[in-house]
């Protein structure tokens, strides 16, 4: 979370938090034969309250959740990286 206060002068001073905000947007579609209904959806999260590390695997989440799609793996700027492999006599290191 990074504030910064900025000073507009005469004892004024304006408080400025930096905001990292994640926008969704989904249509439904219902059809009856003679018209067409539409009903969007928008889903806000602000990624500000949560550590840079776990924001690629929260926007993951989010777009599995409410948009079936992720890219787990499929992203070459991802963070996320697969668990080590072990070989079967391994079973017992961490």
């Amino acid at each position: 979370m990074s504030k910064q206060e900025v000073n507009l002068g005469g004892g004024v001073n304006l408080l400025v938090k930096t905001a990292k905000p994640v926008t969704i947007w989904d249509t439904l579609t219902v059809t009856n034969g003679k018209s067409t209904l539409q009903l969007d959806i928008k889903i806000e999260a602000d990624f500000d309250t949560v550590p840079e590390e776990y924001q690629e695997v929260f926007l993951n989440m989010m777009t599995s959740r409410y948009l079936n799609r992720a890219s787990f793996g499929d992203n070459p700027f991802s963070l996320c990286q697969p668990a080590p492999k072990k070989r079967w006599y391994q079973f017992w290191k961490p």
